[in-house]
C-alpha cells in the first residue's frame, strides 16, 4: 500500500473535489483521479460518489477513512523516531509514572533548554516494560528504582526520592495513618519491605497507586495518608490541605539511569546525565582526584633523592 495513495484519499474526502485535492497536493487533477482509481481497484470498492455538493464518501469510503488516519499517524510517528526530523542528535527516554511525577519532567526541561535541536521521544511505562525496551533498543536511557543488577547494562544513582507520611488530618498517628485509610503508592518491592518492617501490623491497603498524581487527587477529595515525595506535598502542607504524620519515619529511595554497556549513544547519555546535581559533583570530585593524584606523581618524582653518605 502506497502511503501517497491514503493521503490523496483523506485530501479528496477533505476537498470533497478532486480538482482543489491536487492543487493542496500539488499534483493533476489527473494524477489524483488515477490515485483514487488504483485505491478502488485495489480494494475492490467505489470510495467516492457524486453529490450535488461535489464527491461524498460512500459506506466503503467511510469505513476506510479511520483506517487511513491511522496509518498515516503511525507512518509519521514511525518516520520521526527513525530520522529524528532530521536532528543530528536523537534520544529515546523512558521512565515509570511516578518517576515522571517526581523527578523526570525537571530534568527533561532542562535537557531541552540546553540543547534545543536535539530529538526527544519519551515513553512512560511500567519498569518490566522499560527493560524489554532496553534489551531490545528501542530506547537508549531509563529511569526506574529498583533496577536488576545484570553485567549488559549501567545502573547509575543519579537522584534520591525523599518519601514523608502526610494526611488530610491534623495530628494522627503515624499507625492510624497506616490503617483503613491507607494509600499504597508503588515505590517498588523495597520501599514495600521497609515500610512492613516500620509497621508490622499495618493491615494490608485496600487502595494501591501507580502514580503520585493520583494519590494527590485521592488525599485531597476523599482523605487517607499516603508516602508522597517530599517536595509535591510541600505546598499542600504549607495550605494546611495536608499535614506530616509526627512520629513516622521517612524513607529515602534511589533513582537509577539505566543503559546499556556498549550503547552507541553513551556519550550523549553520559552528557545529559549531567544535568542531575549529583552526577555533575560526582564527576567533579572524581576529576579533582585524579587532578590532585597526578600532582603528587608529578612531585614526587621531581623531588631528588638524597645524596648518599660516604
Amino acid at each position: 500500500m502506497d502511503i501517497e495513495v491514503l493521503r490523496t484519499f483523506l485530501e479528496v474526502n477533505r476537498m470533497r473535489h478532486f480538482g482543489r485535492a491536487a492543487e493542496a497536493l500539488h499534483l493533476t487533477q489527473a494524477a489524483v483521479s488515477a490515485r483514487i482509481k488504483q485505491l478502488e481497484i485495489q480494494l475492490g470498492v467505489k470510495l467516492f460518489e457524486r453529490a450535488k455538493r461535489g464527491l461524498r464518501l460512500t459506506p466503503e469510503g467511510h469505513r476506510l477513512r479511520p483506517h487511513a488516519e491511522l496509518l498515516l499517524a503511525e507512518w509519521r510517528k514511525a518516520r520521526q523516531e527513525v530520522t529524528a526530523g532530521g536532528a543530528a542528535r536523537q534520544l529515546s527516554v523512558g521512565g515509570s509514572p511516578r518517576l515522571w511525577d517526581v523527578m523526570l519532567r525537571n530534568w527533561l526541561i532542562r535537557l531541552r533548554r540546553a540543547d534545543p535541536e536535539m530529538a526527544l521521544i519519551t515513553h512512560s511505562q511500567a519498569p518490566d516494560l522499560l527493560l524489554r525496551r532496553l534489551f531490545d533498543g528501542v530506547i537508549d536511557l531509563a529511569f526506574m528504582l529498583d533496577p536488576p543488577q545484570t553485567d549488559s547494562l549501567h545502573a547509575l544513582p543519579v537522584a534520591k526520592v525523599r518519601l514523608v507520611l502526610v494526611s488530610d488530618q491534623a495530628d494522627i498517628s503515624a499507625e492510624e495513618a497506616v490503617g483503613k485509610n491507607f494509600l499504597m503508592v508503588d515505590w517498588g518491592l523495597s520501599h514495600a519491605l521497609e515500610l512492613r518492617r516500620a509497621f508490622p501490623d499495618m493491615p494490608e491497603p485496600f487502595t494501591r497507586l501507580a502514580n503520585t498524581r493520583t494519590a494527590i487527587t485521592f488525599l485531597g477529595q476523599l482523605g487517607g495518608a499516603a508516602y508522597m515525595p517530599h517536595p509535591l506535598v510541600t505546598g499542600g502542607i504549607r495550605r494546611g490541605e495536608l499535614h506530616r504524620v509526627q512520629g513516622a519515619p521517612e524513607f529515602v529511595r534511589a533513582a537509577y539511569a539505566v543503559y546499556p554497556i556498549r550503547s552507541e549513544r553513551e556519550a550523549l547519555i553520559d552528557e545529559v546525565l549531567q544535568l542531575y546535581p549529583k552526577i555533575a559533583r560526582a564527576r567533579q570530585r572524581a576529576a579533582q582526584q585524579n587532578s590532585d593524584s597526578r600532582k603528587k606523581t608529578t612531585v614526587k618524582a621531581e623531588t631528588p633523592s638524597p645524596a648518599p653518605e660516604n
